[in-house]
C-alpha cells in the first residue's frame, strides 16, 4: 500500500534502537525524510546509515536528550517544520511503589509526560496551518492494565492520553490526528533487561523465565519492532486522517478484555 506520505518529514524521537527504530524505518520506507534521536551517537550513526542503505531515504541523526529544551531546540533545527512526531522515550526502571521518590516521580512525569506535550505544543499550529499533521505517542499497554512495578510509568503515559484527548478533538478539522500506540511485550533491550533482573531476582534460568513470559501471550510470542513500526507508519499515513484520539493496543492479545 503506497501510504501517501512520500516525501513528508518525520520526527521520530528515542529511535536509534528498539520501538523508535522500527518506526523511523517504516516512515523512510514509506518515503519520508526522517529525523532520528538518540543520546549515543555511536549507535544513532550506525542505525541512520542502516536507514539509508536499505530504503534510500534521507535519514538526519540528532545526539539529543529530548527531555531537555536544548535537544528539543535540536530536533526542530533538523526539521522546522515535520509533518509527523513520533514521540518515544525511555521509561523509569521498574520499582516497588513504596520505594518512589518524590524526585523519581517528577522525573517520570517528565520524561514520559511534560516531554511530549512540549514537542506537541512546538509543531502543532505548523501542521494545522499546512492542513496536515500525524502525531503517534508510543505509550504502553499499562495505560490499559497495570504493570507490577511500573507505577510511575503508568501514571504519566496515562496522564499524557488524557491531556491529548482533548487535543485532539480539538485539531482533528484541519488534517491533524494525534493518537497513541501501546506496546505490550516486545523484543528490545528494555524487555531483555526486565527479564534478565527477572532471572537474577528469582534464580531461574533466563530462558524459563522467556518462555513463561512468550506463554502468557496468546500469540506465542513477544512482539517485533518491526510490525510496530508498520502500524506507526499507518497511522502517521494519508489514510489514517479519521483516525483521532484513539489507543491503539498491540500486544499479541495478552490485554484481556471485550472492548
Amino acid at each position: 500500500m503506497d501510504l501517501g506520505i512520500s516525501g513528508r518529514t518525520a520526527i521520530v524521537c528515542a529511535s536509534s534502537k528498539g520501538l523508535g527504530r522500527g518506526c523511523a524505518q517504516a516512515l523512510a520506507e514509506a518515503g519520508c525524510t526522517v529525523v532520528i534521536n538518540g543520546r549515543d551517537g555511536t549507535t544513532l550513526e550506525a542505525t541512520a546509515s542502516q536507514i539509508r542503505a536499505s530504503t534510500g531515504a534521507t535519514v538526519i541523526p540528532v545526539v539529543a536528550d529530548v527531555s531537555t529544551r536544548a535537544g528539543q531546540d535540536a530536533l526542530l533545527a533538523a526539521a522546522p517544520k515535520p509533518d509527523i512526531l513520533v514521540n518515544n522515550n525511555g521509561g523509569p526502571p521498574p520499582k516497588p511503589f513504596r520505594d518512589v521518590s518524590r524526585e523519581g516521580l517528577l522525573e517520570g512525569v517528565v520524561q514520559n509526560m511534560a516531554t511530549p506535550l512540549e514537542l506537541v505544543q512546538r509543531v502543532i499550529d505548523g501542521m494545522i496551518e499546512r492542513r496536515f499533521g500525524r502525531i503517534v505517542n508510543i505509550t504502553s499497554a499499562s495505560v490499559l492494565t497495570p504493570l507490577s512495578g511500573l507505577d510511575v510509568s503508568s501514571a504519566a503515559r496515562a496522564g499524557l492520553t488524557a491531556f491529548l484527548s482533548g487535543v485532539a478533538r480539538e485539531v482533528a478539522h484541519a488534517n491533524v490526528t494525534i493518537n497513541n500506540i501501546l506496546p505490550g511485550m516486545f523484543d528490545t533491550d528494555r524487555l531483555k533487561s526486565g527479564l534478565t533482573k527477572a532471572a537474577e531476582t528469582s534464580g531461574a534460568a533466563l530462558e524459563d523465565i522467556a518462555k513463561q513470559r512468550r506463554a502468557s501471550v496468546p500469540a506465542g510470542r513477544f512482539g517485533e519492532a518491526e510490525e510496530f513500526g508498520k502500524l506507526c507508519a499507518f497511522l502517521a499515513s494519508a489514510h489514517a486522517g479519521y483516525i483521532t484520539g484513539q489507543n491503539v493496543l498491540i500486544d499479541g492479545g495478552a490485554f484481556r478484555g471485550n472492548f
